[in-house]
């Protein structure tokens, strides 16, 4: 018998928590029980859990609850929580990898905790030196994998070679059917510009001998990031988490400044019926709880971070996010990309 999937889920992390989270899983077990695939363990407490369980008539044996009576705070520090966070639903969401069977963790939580508490418990994977925060991005062609939006400031060629490596194992694993194709993320196209990192990085880019792991697009600007030709963009975290403010800042502008457009006067209220369905899709492009979930990549067993102040459905994408994740076999992805990355030690 084929072993289920566990998805070990902190369920008192984020805003509005446990109430938004287990609204999410409802979701999720509404559009995926027919599968009868996987298991939900959720951590915190009991007695919370259970009720909000009753308030919105869950019952599911797919739903196991494992009592853990505190929580990371949002305004902890790292180095607080190291201290106190043993007894946390977040630690032990993510130490159920290690100890009871899990195969990825979910929190909303407090991001730089999570972290911290992430590389603690599950360390790092052999020959990758430091993790990676990948999130997905929308484009004309359809989604894209971009990494790294923060979890590293500063990064030398080695680094953003192991991240093309796990960004390229992440787009297979939740997209199998498409080809990774990756870039970097630059001032220009031209192999001249850039910086002497970045120029290294391309250079043994470009040199790999092993071509079965991603087609190398070489350059990208910013202006290019959402037509699609590359689906896995490549950064350090300072410019990766700029880019990825920029987007977001950008797409909250042209939505609220069309919603005031529209509404303005009579004729263009009116101007609504004819045009509905046109900006009901227009508007589910740049739904942000769809893109819901950043992805830990580069320690010995997958993280996902939630948004702390999405609601209900967008915690239901990242908790499908988990499960893709699982189903395309990612951890092996990366395995097989870098060991195929013969020139790492050059």
């Amino acid at each position: 018998m084929k072993k289920k999937i566990i998805i070990a889920i902190d369920a008192m992390g984020g805003d509005n928590a446990p109430k938004k989270n287990i609204e999410g899983i409802n979701i999720f077990l509404k559009k995926n029980l027919s599968a009868n695939d996987f298991e939900l363990h959720l951590y915190g407490d009991e007695n919370i859990l259970r009720q909000e369980l009753i308030k919105q008539d869950i019952k599911s044996e797919l739903i196991k609850i494992l009592h853990t009576k505190e929580k990371v705070l949002d305004d902890e520090t790292p180095l607080t929580a190291i201290k106190n966070s043993k007894n946390t639903s977040m630690w032990n969401a993510v130490n159920a990898q290690n100890y009871n069977g899990a195969d990825i963790s979910l929190s909303a939580g407090n991001t730089g905790v999570l972290l911290v508490i992430s590389r603690m418990i599950l360390k790092m994977m052999n020959d990758v030196s430091r993790p990676a925060l990948a999130g997905l991005w929308p484009s004309q062609k359809g989604m894209s994998v971009v990494l790294d939006l923060g979890a590293n400031i500063e990064c030398d060629e080695k680094n953003l070679m192991d991240f093309s490596e796990m960004g390229a194992a992440l787009f297979k694993s939740i997209f199998p059917d498409q080809k990774p194709h990756v870039a970097l993320l630059n001032i220009g196209s031209e192999e001249i510009k850039g910086t002497e990192t970045l120029k290294k990085a391309y250079a043994k880019l470009k040199d790999l001998k092993n071509k079965n792991n991603f087609i190398f697009n070489g350059y990208i600007e910013g202006n290019e990031l959402m037509k699609g030709k590359s689906n896995v963009i490549v950064t350090d975290g300072f410019t990766g988490n700029i880019a990825l403010k920029t987007a977001e800042g950008t797409a909250k502008f042209l939505v609220d400044n069309l919603k005031r457009s529209l509404s303005e006067n009579i004729f263009s209220k009116f101007s609504l019926l004819f045009s509905y369905f046109s900006l009901k899709k227009f508007k589910l492009k740049f739904d942000s709880r769809k893109y819901n979930g950043a992805i830990f990549l580069g320690l010995n067993g997958p993280v996902v971070k939630s948004h702390g102040s999405t609601d209900a459905l967008g915690f239901y994408y990242s908790l499908d996010l988990c499960y893709r994740i699982i189903k395309g076999n990612l951890m092996q992805e990366i395995k097989n990309n870098l060991s195929h990355l013969d020139v790492k030690n050059q």
